[in-house]
């Protein structure tokens, strides 16, 4: 199909972009174009104008920080799982960019549209929630745990611009795994699990577990974490992925129904939980 018309501004800087923005309610930002162009063609948005942020130089980039990795929101998700940063200091980050739909579409996609389009079916946002990432905008800083706010919708408001995302270094003793179950490659997940687990004298001292496609947003699978909190590898991991459908609101759809994905949310977070504990 053809979009509906709209115009198109090529920001020439941070501040011209936030000011395209905010002069226009119905302004949509757009870098990559992986996920908004397809809305576009089906007309399931209709914005007025379209203001292009993938050249600004603020955006690019991926940083070591210290304390964290900063990921330039215009970097694509082909940049993100071959910086050796990202895989030695955020392995996490480079396994579930990995899995993001295709070469094609990770070579033109970005990082922070990913998280900005924030779709529960895509696998970036259920990752930065389980790292607890901040996320950097051009007037703020927002934790992940507040900028996912419901289906398709952040916390971003009008003419604020996503400039990167804070990555916590979790240091030594960390082991991550992302697993998830989908159609083919190029499908969204119907359920993914984004596991972090640090293993201490033979047990799971601390876990971090985020769910994709298990609501309308990504979901923080807390009672799991709780539940993994010092026990050892076994029976007893089994049990306590069981608690990953708890607090969660799975959709219907075409492809799965909701006690199937609770179903899959058990069994793929017990998967996560033993790879991630098995690589520290």
């Amino acid at each position: 199909m053809i979009p509906a018309k709209f115009d198109y501004v090529r920001a020439g800087s941070l501040a011209e972009a936030a000011e395209a923005l905010a002069s226009d309610e119905d302004a949509k930002v757009i870098a990559g174009g992986q996920s908004l162009l397809p809305l576009l063609r089906l007309r399931l948005a209709y914005p007025s104008l379209l203001v292009d942020v993938g050249r600004l130089s603020e955006l690019q980039g991926i940083h070591d920080r210290g304390d964290h990795v900063f990921i330039g929101a215009a970097a694509t998700h082909d940049e993100v799982v071959r910086s050796g940063l990202v895989r030695d200091a955020c392995p996490l980050i480079a396994l579930a960019t990995a899995t993001v739909a295709d070469p094609a579409v990770r070579h033109r996609g970005t990082f922070g549209g990913s998280l900005a389009h924030a779709d529960p079916a895509g696998d970036l946002p259920a990752v930065a929630l389980a790292l607890e990432a901040v996320l950097v905008t051009s007037r703020r800083e927002i934790p992940a745990a507040r900028f996912f706010v419901d289906y398709l919708e952040t916390a971003l408001e009008p003419g604020e611009v996503l400039v990167g995302v804070k990555v916590p270094k979790l240091g030594p003793g960390w082991g991550y795994h992302y697993e998830k179950f989908h159609r083919t490659a190029q499908a969204w997940a119907i359920v993914g699990v984004a596991a972090a687990v640090r293993r201490s004298n033979g047990t799971i001292a601390e876990a971090r577990i985020g769910l994709t496609n298990m609501g309308p947003t990504p979901v923080r699978a807390r009672g799991v974490e709780s539940a993994l909190q010092g026990i050892e590898l076994g029976d007893q991991v089994r049990q306590a992925c069981a608690r990953a459908p708890e607090d969660t609101s799975p959709p219907s759809d075409l492809h799965a129904r909701p006690d199937y994905r609770r179903h899959l949310a058990h069994v793929l977070t017990y998967r996560a939980v033993q790879a991630a504990a098995g690589s520290p």
